[in-house]
């Protein structure tokens, strides 16, 4: 089932996400429900926030990106395809060494609006699955950068508040327009 995504300037994208503490059916179908959201906005990436839960839970699928990163679950090189779309619960992200890179990130809470971010390139990822068992990932590259902006959705930070300000600056019309047409949207007609 396809839900409704949040757009900029809805409260709960700036809301922190409880932990999970319950697993099972219910989450595993969520998970489904954001996977099929995602996939139908052609997203990589989605938070639970941005379908107006904010909790600490996020899906990503790169099987379809070029794979210009490297990964491994566990201390494993596992098939891409065998993991994707994954579902991170309660996610903790850890910087490791290595060079920062510059990417265009955009969001599908922010439809048509792009801009350069700097991240760093080298990450570890401590998460738990649908059943709650726990993983670590290792990777780089658009998976390491889709997997920092999920989970800074879910700790209420957006991609826009990462940006230098010079870029921020160039896109600063949009958000508000982004802005404008969320409080109107969101307010009771009279």
């Amino acid at each position: 089932m396809v839900l409704p995504i949040v757009h900029y300037n809805d409260p709960v994208l700036r809301t922190k996400g409880a932990p999970i503490t319950v697993f099972g059916p219910e989450l595993a179908e969520l998970a489904d429900h954001m996977i099929d959201t995602m996939h139908d906005a052609a997203g990589i990436g989605l938070a639970a926030q941005q379908i107006g839960q904010a909790r600490q839970f996020c899906v990503i699928d790169l099987a379809r990106a070029e794979r210009d990163f490297e990964w491994n679950l566990d201390g494993v090189p596992t098939p891409l395809d065998l993991i994707m779309p994954m579902a991170l619960v309660n996610p903790k992200v850890a910087f490791l060494a290595g060079e920062d890179t510059i990417y265009e990130e955009g969001c599908l809470s922010f439809p048509g609006i792009n801009g350069d971010v700097v991240r760093p390139d080298q990450i570890r990822v401590t998460f738990q699955d649908v059943s709650g068992t726990p993983h670590t990932m290792s990777c780089n590259g658009l998976l390491g950068r889709c997997i920092q902006h999920e989970v800074d959705h879910l700790n209420g930070v957006l991609f826009i508040d990462r940006m230098a300000k010079k870029v921020r600056q160039g896109i600063d019309a949009d958000i508000k327009e982004l802005a404008r047409q969320t409080r109107e949207a969101s307010s009771p007609e009279t």
